[in-house]
């Protein structure tokens, strides 16, 4: 990904905290030199001081017969907002774009053991619905079964990461605080995150 030096984010914990919010990721693989994508939510964790993503395909797409082939890249990129340059000081500029993106390459590792796929899907009820949990825990296990042999979990071990925030780094603080001020009073929602994010960064 090209990152222009001020655009680049180093902290690992304000990374990791971005993949758990927005969650949502695009695993990209490749087979005959063609990528292929599939969009999934992920679990995001540390061991040993690495990042390990986990999540699961349904078993009716082969995408995941290639994760243990090559490297993969996943996309983590949710929050982004048009930036008018009405926000700027000067007259003598153009329409931009903010927004903050991360990708992840790793290894991919098939969760094969039945223990461990089902210990995956009780975090991820946990991560996205904690109140599920007992519903789950009630379903007859003969359907949990089913359920669980129609999908491939698997795990991708980070081997390197790199996070893009671009957020006006460029501009003027007073050009910031109006950026921000415009994007907080939008209706729009990912306006609202990125000028919450900006006014972080501006505040650090």
């Amino acid at each position: 990904m090209y990152i222009p030096k001020n655009n680049i984010q180093t902290d690992k914990k304000q990374i990791i905290d971005f993949i758990k919010r927005f969650s949502f990721g695009t695993i990209i693989t490749s087979k005959n030199n063609l990528p292929i994508a599939t969009h999934l939510p992920f679990l995001v964790s540390e061991s040993d001081d690495a990042i390990i993503l986990t999540s699961h395909f349904a078993k009716a797409n082969e995408q995941w017969k290639d994760i243990e082939k090559n490297n993969i890249l996943i996309i983590f990129s949710e929050p982004h907002a048009y930036i008018s340059p009405k926000n700027y000081d000067k007259e003598l500029n153009v329409p931009t774009w903010n927004y903050i993106s991360v990708h992840a390459y790793g290894q991919g590792k098939i969760i094969g053991e039945i223990e461990k796929v089902n210990q995956l899907l009780e975090n991820t009820i946990e991560n996205y619905e904690v109140e599920y949990k007992q519903q789950w825990k009630k379903l007859p296990q003969d359907f949990k079964t089913k359920m669980i042999n129609g999908i491939v979990a698997f795990e991708i071990n980070v081997t390197e990461i790199q996070a893009k925030e671009k957020l006006s780094q460029n501009k003027t603080e007073n050009e910031r605080k109006n950026i921000i001020n415009s994007l907080s009073n939008s209706k729009d929602s990912n306006e609202k995150v990125i000028g919450e994010y900006m006014n972080k960064q501006l505040n650090q």
